[in-house]
């Protein structure tokens, strides 16, 4: 064989990857641990295999294989994985990855709607200082899947929350779920529904460095 042909045939045997996905992973909230163990499942499945485990898809990479389920957990979570479960004729249950939904999110009609909420579960880690947990990665996405609430209002909820000095998912939840009972869609109208509210609350004073609190609403008490 000679050279040229050794490499003709060497990149016949190629798998092809999306530009974008190098270019807009970070965009979505994904490092280069999932966007490897991306790649090692979408070769596994261009060979026919296809419900490869953590130990074979962490055989190929520099991360254990409890790196590799924390990272596929990621992955189903924030909806760039999921496994499809079927039967045979025989009735033998079997399982595949599939990685269309993170096709469908790279090239969607509303990837920057979709962006944008990759964003929030960044946001909200930053400012927990820790990862998600899992319930904690569900109510986020029942909130965007479900509840139906705009990413804007669910990040000004959480700024809210970090302001009154009561950063917890309880309270977020309780802010949304007023917000929502009082028909407010924007964040604009979050402002002023909390303006609205300061005449008949007490205000509580919080040590946060030049920031003035005294216009937010202490959304677990209520209104009185």
């Amino acid at each position: 064989m000679t050279k040229k042909s050794y490499f003709q045939h060497m990149f016949l045997n190629q798998v092809n990857i999306p530009t974008k996905l190098f270019t807009t992973y970070k965009q979505l909230g994904l490092n280069e641990y999932d966007v490897m163990i991306i790649l090692q499942i979408h070769r596994f499945l261009h060979e026919k295999k296809e419900f490869p485990t953590p130990s074979e898809i962490a055989s190929f990479l520099t991360i254990t294989e409890e790196q590799c389920v924390d990272c596929l957990r990621k992955l189903i979570q924030h909806k760039f994985l999921e496994i499809k479960r079927s039967k045979n004729e025989q009735g033998q249950l079997s399982e595949a990855y599939n990685l269309d939904p993170l096709w469908e999110q790279l090239f969607s009609e509303q990837e920057e709607q979709e962006n944008e909420e990759g964003t929030i579960f960044i946001l909200f880690e930053q400012e927990f200082g820790r990862p998600l947990s899992p319930f904690e990665i569900e109510t986020i996405n029942v909130w965007l899947d479900e509840d139906i609430i705009a990413p804007a209002l669910i990040k000004a909820a959480l700024r809210e929350s970090v302001l009154m000095g009561k950063l917890n998912f309880k309270y977020i939840d309780r802010i949304l779920r007023e917000w929502k009972r009082k028909g407010v869609h924007t964040v604009e109208q979050a402002r002023e529904q909390s303006k609205s509210f300061r005449k008949h609350q007490v205000t509580k004073q919080y040590n946060v460095e030049k920031r003035d609190t005294s216009v937010y609403f202490n959304w677990l008490k209520g209104e009185e």
